[in-house]
């Protein structure tokens, strides 16, 4: 069956070689420690479209067109680029008053606690359900079909609460919770805002943390056992999402707890994650190394971090090396891996052991985003750890199930759910430094254009199946 299942999907590859895609790419090069984010580079890189399984149509139909694109926040590089320049925020005109909440601290639930809700490792994906209803059912079935049991999708602040304080716009949150639970899938809720944009009328934090929790309680009030996990801002440790300005711990802590206290009162059983931070080894106005923010939160804590979060979100890319190498390896080989402990996915040992050092080994990291790109733009500064570390369709699928494996071997029981990036939002396209993390192509409805970590993946999770060649 292993066999078949690689004749086919190899098969379809070729197709798609005699059809005109690129050749192979270049050999590895030296990677550069601190590669800058995001570029729209204009090139034609290698284009392999697979199907195993399904009809891919023969005509590629005009691109849906959305009235707003879906906000999404790509997995940084390692040194962010600092902004151009620094919105002001309008500031509030009054104090929030918060929804009264309990004047004890709500009961803490561990690791023990959410078994049945998530199993030790668990799977999930991020998901663009937000603007087309269609795209987004049709995705949830191929979520649904490839094994996964969690979906994790962004709700902007702004893109409910926008416009003016207590001004709730519900509809398309209603509708994608809707079809989330109707798949029998598990969400988890990213919330947070666009750098760029966000709640204006709120402010940029802390300053908008009283409001921020205002919003979490109505929201969790609203989704009561229906939203199953909920994620508290997005990489506070970059300036472009703290502001514009130095990332502060410490004022992240007082946001967590504003949050924590907001979303239990409404629903105790929700589970409260922290934010993943962005895998960097910069230190200046513009990030902050990830272990040394988690190192300060606990400081910000007191040591304990009861009534701030169930668990602790993580950030856990590949980059050049395969799942296995530890983060001695990557430090050690700067020609291969970039020579530094976070360019590998077992970074994220390096995070679990600051939260037993501070206590918390009997709670669990929840992996909010990580993959492997095969990006294949050689301007792109995503090359070095894509195409230029050899990474194509097979080896990002490989990689992917591979660290299914390790995680299922060396990580339980403090594992818990593991977010793959992505499936890809409709929107993309080569040019997007996203389109290449994706496991499968943006397809309109009657074009569905698959990739080999899809099968590969679904091959795992519905199977058990691991093909030959992805062994080590």
């Amino acid at each position: 069956m292993r066999r078949l299942t690689w004749l086919l999907i190899s098969a379809v590859l070729i197709l798609g070689v005699l059809n005109g895609c690129a050749g192979a790419p270049s050999p590895t090069p030296t990677p550069t420690k601190t590669p800058t984010p995001l570029h729209r580079i204009q090139a034609t890189p290698t284009r392999l479209a697979t199907k195993p399984v399904l009809i891919i149509a023969t005509a590629t139909p005009a691109k849906e067109v959305s009235v707003r694109p879906a906000a999404v926040t790509p997995t940084p590089p390692p040194t962010p680029v600092p902004p151009t320049s620094t919105p002001t925020p309008v500031a509030p005109t009054a104090t929030p008053t918060l929804t009264p909440v309990p004047p004890t601290p709500t009961p803490v639930a561990h690791a023990a606690d959410y078994m049945d809700v998530m199993s030790s490792p668990d799977y999930g994906i991020q998901a663009f359900l937000w603007w087309r209803p269609e795209i987004a059912d049709r995705d949830l079935n191929l979520i649904k079909e490839a094994g996964f049991r969690w979906v994790k999708q962004t709700f902007a602040w702004e893109d409910i609460e926008g416009a003016q304080r207590g001004h709730f716009d519900w509809s398309r949150a209603d509708r994608v919770v809707e079809q989330v639970n109707s798949k029998g899938l598990k969400l988890i809720a990213r919330v947070s805002t666009d750098p760029e944009g966000g709640v204006r009328w709120a402010g940029p934090p802390p300053q908008n943390i009283p409001y921020f929790a205002e919003f979490l309680h109505a929201m969790a009030a609203r989704y009561k056992g229906r939203i199953h996990a909920y994620q508290i801002w997005n990489e506070p440790n970059l300036a472009r999402e703290w502001g514009h300005k130095r990332p502060n711990p410490a004022e992240y802590v007082e946001m967590l707890r504003a949050a924590y206290q907001a979303i239990k009162s409404a629903d105790p059983n929700a589970i409260v994650v922290s934010a993943g931070m962005a895998p960097t080894g910069t230190d200046n106005e513009q990030a902050m190394p990830d272990d040394k923010f988690y190192r300060l939160m606990y400081r910000a804590m007191g040591g304990n971090s009861d009534g701030y979060f169930d668990m602790l979100g993580v950030h856990g890319a590949g980059y050049a090396a395969p799942p296995e190498v530890s983060p001695e390896e990557a430090a050690a080989d700067k020609p291969r891996y970039g020579g530094e402990r976070f360019f590998t996915f077992r970074h994220v040992e390096d995070i679990r052991r600051i939260m037993v050092e501070n206590g918390d080994e009997d709670k669990r990291v929840v992996i909010l985003e990580f993959g492997w790109t095969r990006d294949a733009r050689p301007n792109s500064p995503y090359y070095w750890h894509g195409a230029g570390a050899g990474i194509d369709d097979f080896k990002q699928g490989c990689y992917i199930v591979r660290a299914f494996e390790w995680a299922k071997h060396h990580w339980r029981p403090w594992i818990g759910v593991m977010t793959l990036i992505y499936m890809p939002n409709l929107d993309w396209t080569q040019d997007d430094e996203q389109w290449w993390w994706s496991i499968m192509d943006p397809s309109p409805l009657g074009e569905l254009r698959l990739r080999a970590p899809y099968v590969m993946i679904k091959n795992y999770l519905t199977k058990g199946v691991i093909e030959d060649q992805c062994r080590r």
